[in-house]
């Protein structure tokens, strides 16, 4: 195992150190429980956005805190999920007096741990479950699909709306209206290593890749022979395209996804060829992003996700962001 580390038992606490150093401007961070927060929260009567999980999949949940998007992220340990009370913290830290919405992940730890956390916070706090994995409809770490890419355009989303002003229940139907229309799938050449494990999450040899991985390494759909870049794309959009399914006329965000290992150059190539995948059925390409944003610690791979867009989730992915990760229109 190679990686930049000190002590494989502190790798999320120094590397919240080093965010903490890096946006200081943008974020505060509580170390016991662990929690990030907008430098500014709490905004007063403003809905607070809260999500998390495991770490490891930067930069997701952290990097996505600050104006129009999160107001906390809880990173739990690598690949496992945030505790009751880091969620509790986060909540307690962020209230402006509007009540608070929980981004949930599907995967079973999550689901547990934000609810247990919501039944505890002392203001009025909903939740809604993000799950717009196709690959598999269980795997080892959830009863139903997987949350992914999805997530991403939830928080974006649903962050521009409590900015504006959307109270509790418009925030939280919003967040269920994009996930009921946003769709992923990913694929991998190579697995992970967790760090306090220290060995590859599983193998793959040298001619494979793994068709409907998870984000922690879960099996997908098929393990078939290496194929070439449009083989791929076709491999990940066929499923996703046909499952909600999305049809000619349609107007999409195409969101073309890192895994953490996957060189941009390789991102591009992947991305020209799915517009010209959309294009030839007819679905147009409105709104786009590509890079490393949900990724799984060094794996090479790659995730697409689409989004059925109207004006009004388009307006609300354009409007100003001001995170670590994302930001425009500022």
């Amino acid at each position: 195992m190679k990686k930049i580390i000190n002590d494989p038992e502190t790798v999320v606490q120094d590397a919240l150190r080093g965010m903490q150093a890096a946006h200081p401007d943008l974020l505060s961070v509580r170390y016991d429980p662990a929690v990030i927060t907008r430098a500014d929260a709490p905004v007063r009567g403003k809905v607070a956005i809260i999500s998390g999980g495991g770490s490891g999949h930067e930069p997701l949940h952290g990097g996505f805190v600050g104006r129009g998007m999160l107001d906390a992220a809880c990173p739990g340990a690598v690949f496992t999920s945030p505790t009751p009370d880091q969620v509790a913290a986060a909540v307690e830290a962020t209230d402006g007096g509007a009540g608070a919405l929980l981004l949930v992940k599907n995967y079973t730890g999550d689901v547990m741990n934000f609810e247990m956390a919501g039944e505890l916070a002392e203001s009025e706090v909903r939740s809604v479950v993000i799950d717009d994995d196709v690959a598999v409809q269980d795997s080892l770490y959830t009863a139903g699909r997987r949350g992914v890419g999805g997530t991403v355009l939830v928080e974006k989303i649903v962050g521009a709306a409590a900015e504006r002003g959307a109270d509790l229940a418009a925030c939280e139907a919003l967040a269920n209206r994009v996930n009921a229309s946003v769709r992923s799938m990913g694929l991998a050449l190579t697995s992970c290593t967790v760090p306090h494990v220290g060995t590859p999450s599983f193998e793959l040899a040298e001619d494979e890749m793994e068709i409907g991985i998870g984000i922690h390494g879960e099996p997908g759909r098929q393990r078939v022979p290496v194929g070439s870049a449009a083989e791929m794309v076709a491999a990940l959009l066929d499923p996703v395209v046909a499952d909600l399914p999305f049809a000619e006329g349609d107007r999409v965000l195409l969101f073309t996804n890192g895994m953490g290992g996957t060189p941009l150059i390789e991102l591009y190539l992947a991305h020209g060829i799915a517009e010209a995948y959309l294009a030839e059925r007819g679905i147009t390409v409105e709104r786009r992003l590509v890079g490393p944003y949900i990724t799984s610690l060094e794996m090479q791979g790659m995730s697409l996700t689409l989004l059925k867009l109207d004006d009004e989730l388009a307006g609300l992915w354009d409007a100003p962001v001001h995170t670590p990760a994302l930001r425009w229109g500022v």
